[in-house]
């Protein structure tokens, strides 16, 4: 079963469902429309799945891998005809989805002995990277957590300007310097800013440029060692953001920032303006890396925790095998 804790109730159920709303209509008409009429799982319905699941940019890896554990299955229920067939490709894709390690970030706690726990943020521009930062604080402060934002993407005003913004919203202090200031003194200054503060949790922007790969991850890494000389073991999290309306292109942005960086949890954004949200599923696969955090609107609380059996069950709520 998928968790229903108190951070994914009937409202964040209600918000998925919406949000998913245009890629269900594509995604799954595609799916319905190739198994109409049908009444036995055979070869045809096969390929019209497999041409479905590729036009929905779910990709051709994990395409073949849905493909082959239906036809396991379908040797192995010998009598499945194509009203089950939703039921088992909802089973099939939920299993090759991958769980995040820890359950923590279920209800916003802070893991034991990782204070004040600190999340490092990457991923191009304009992808909803500083949205994402400041949906996360706001999440993070209603579960009672003390949040210190910092602005280390210093090569963008707007950037800075942008995460000010949330800052004031949430309710939460930003540390800051001049445009073109070096990004890890930033960082050294926000994670000395969270000890002082015996703050909770500290979430740190950084510049999203991959016009030279050498160049990010030598600045990445950078950051990594100015914020360990203050929090041994920090960052506890890199998470890269992916705007999932852009498709495979979100995939081909995903193994350039893995190639780079050591990427440990996945947010995904702009879901509900897409038909593009089978690349979810392509992505959380082909990476191995959880999907923590989907955006699913513009409004604040629009960041809802990813739970893969609720957002399998919202993409087939409602598709009948007409």
């Amino acid at each position: 079963m998928g968790f229903l804790g108190k951070l994914f109730g009937i409202k964040e159920k209600e918000s998925l469902d919406q949000g998913l709303q245009q890629t269900k209509e594509g995604f799954f008409a595609k799916i319905t429309k190739a198994i109409a009429g049908k009444s036995t799982v055979d070869d045809e319905v096969l390929d019209n799945l497999e041409e479905a699941l590729i036009g929905a940019d779910v990709g051709m890896e994990t395409t073949i891998q849905i493909i082959e554990r239906v036809e396991k299955r379908v040797k192995q229920d010998k009598y499945l005809n194509t009203s089950e067939l939703n039921a088992l490709l909802q089973q099939e894709i939920e299993a090759i989805l991958v769980d995040a390690p820890e359950p923590e970030y279920k209800d916003f706690t802070i893991p034991v002995g990782k204070k004040p726990y600190v999340i490092l943020v990457v991923g191009v521009n304009g992808v909803g990277k500083t949205t994402t930062i400041g949906k996360l604080a706001n999440n993070y402060k209603k579960a009672g957590n003390q949040v210190v934002l910092g602005a280390a993407d210093t090569f963008r005003a707007a950037a800075t300007e942008q995460l000010t913004i949330w800052s004031e919203r949430v309710g939460v202090p930003i540390v800051k310097q001049t445009m073109g200031a070096d990004p890890s003194a930033v960082a050294f200054d926000t994670v000395t800013s969270a000890v002082s503060k015996n703050a909770d949790v500290v979430i740190i922007d950084t510049a999203g440029r991959l016009h030279n790969k050498l160049h990010l991850m030598d600045e990445l890494g950078k950051i990594k060692r100015v914020i360990q000389k203050v929090i041994p073991g920090a960052p506890h999290e890199v998470m890269l953001v992916l705007d999932g309306s852009t498709g495979q292109n979100a995939l081909e942005q995903a193994k350039q920032f893995t190639a780079t960086t050591e990427v440990t949890a996945l947010s995904i954004t702009k879901l509900d303006g897409t038909a593009k949200g089978g690349v979810v599923l392509a992505i959380a696969n082909q990476f191995k890396i959880p999907v923590k955090y989907i955006g699913v609107g513009e409004k604040i609380d629009d960041l809802i925790i990813f739970d893969k059996h609720e957002f399998v069950d919202s993409l087939f709520k409602g598709v009948t095998n007409s």
